[in-house]
């Protein structure tokens, strides 16, 4: 592709080195470089190995368990109250409805409290600016003239701008917030130094843009694919609400969440049908050697770019039975499908760059469903949506309209439905 050649691996056996290779020897640096103008300079694919490995370990701080505990209570908040104003009957747009919620609540826990009270409306269109930057061309020449990068450029600077107010004011007072941007502030690297305020922002850009989109398609993808199937799929949901719900009542907290496996299983179903991120790439520095399943040994060179593809692998006949097909149940039980091979499932990456907000990305798509499962019934309207290829991160085509129905039907009384 243009002057860059891509070598592909595709399926469990030829893609562990892919997930399992050093930094040194399979990086992702190179590769997503055109980010650097959307993240900011000294941030993630702008830094060496060495500097990414400790920013990571930030990441990571913002994601351990007692802080995911805190995030879910803020997470159904904002679903209670974004579903409250549904009324008992009508029609949305799954996908739409679903991307408002998510950037709501992105907002409150990974932006922080000022950003959703104060400045949400602002910091969200300069957002989508931002998020609009990035076209295909910006794979290829990220500092492009075009309309979309200029507008890109304008709202990083309006965004650096409002969150230096923020942080600065954090800063001086020595307020402590339970959220993603407080854990940024407090970092520190080995050496005692800290993120400047700039940074601190790119960390959170570079949170933002892991997440929001691709949280908001799994969602969707969920419900549409659950909805679809609903004579098969919803009974078995429905009946995990009513069992979860007649042990905890209305309480939706991080151990409630941890307990619905069937809800775990069709988020995840719908997955490695429709993986949001269908390519994933890497620099080979140092040569190596793949044997394909038929047994056929090549040599794969230093300088190319090697890629794996969730899309493809994730709907080969020999690694998950009837491919085709939402079947969640694949992953219950002692043998699930996924586990007969390291690599079977990439729909969060693997081995030394699997993704760290996985954990929060079921959390978040748990917290929505288990409320909307407790409180209406939905319909199809028309078709199942096929997926939009020409977006950078693939989700479905609009339009997702669902219909849905205020249903007291099932949680076992006397629990009540959580938002009428």
């Amino acid at each position: 592709m243009f002057h860059k050649r891509i070598t592909f691996l595709i399926g469990p056996k030829v893609s562990e080195h892919f997930f399992k290779a050093k930094d040194t020897e399979m990086s992702q640096k190179e590769v997503y470089e055109f980010n650097v103008p959307t993240f900011g300079k000294g941030v993630v694919f702008d830094v060496d190995h060495t500097t990414r490995a400790e920013q990571f370990r930030f990441f990571a701080d913002s994601l351990k368990s007692n802080r995911l505990r805190q995030y879910v209570g803020m997470m159904v908040k904002e679903a209670e109250d974004f579903f409250g104003k549904w009324g008992d009957e009508g029609e949305v747009d799954l996908l739409d409805a679903l991307s408002e919620l998510i950037v709501l609540t992105a907002s409150r826990c990974l932006l922080g409290r000022e950003i959703r009270e104060t400045l949400f409306s602002e910091v969200t269109t300069l957002v989508h600016d931002l998020d609009k930057g990035m076209v295909p061309l910006s794979v290829f020449f990220p500092y492009a003239p075009i309309e979309a990068h200029r507008k890109r450029d304008k709202a990083r600077k309006d965004l650096a701008a409002s969150f230096d107010r923020v942080i600065q004011s954090r800063r001086e007072s020595g307020a402590s917030e339970p959220d993603v941007l407080q854990t940024f502030i407090d970092a520190r690297y080995k050496d005692g130094s800290r993120l400047t305020n700039d940074q601190v922002l790119g960390m959170l850009i570079a949170v933002l843009f892991a997440g929001q989109h691709t949280s908001s398609i799994t969602s969707t993808w969920t419900g549409l694919l659950s909805i679809a199937n609903k004579a098969k799929v919803m009974p078995v949901l429905e009946a995990e609400q009513r069992r979860v719900a007649g042990k905890h009542g209305d309480k939706i907290d991080f151990d409630v969440l941890a307990e619905m496996d069937e809800l775990h299983f069709a988020i995840k179903e719908a997955l490695r049908m429709h993986p949001p991120l269908i390519m994933l790439l890497r620099q080979c520095h140092v040569p190596f050697k793949v044997t394909t399943t038929q047994g056929k040994e090549f040599v794969v060179p230093k300088g190319h770019i090697v890629a794996t593809s969730p899309a493809f692998a994730h709907r080969m006949d020999g690694v998950f039975k009837d491919a085709k097909e939402y079947k969640p149940e694949r992953f219950r039980g002692p043998d699930p499908e996924d586990k007969a091979a390291f690599g079977s499932f990439i729909g969060f990456g693997g081995g030394r760059h699997g993704c760290m907000g996985e954990t929060f990305a079921y959390m978040q798509i748990k917290t929505i469903w288990s409320i909307l499962l407790r409180n209406f019934d939905f319909e199809l309207v028309g078709e199942l949506p096929e997926p939009d290829y020409e977006g950078m991160v693939v989700g479905p085509k609009h339009p997702c309209t669902v219909r849905y129905k205020l249903s007291l039907i099932h949680i076992s009384e006397p629990t009540r439905p959580r938002l009428i």
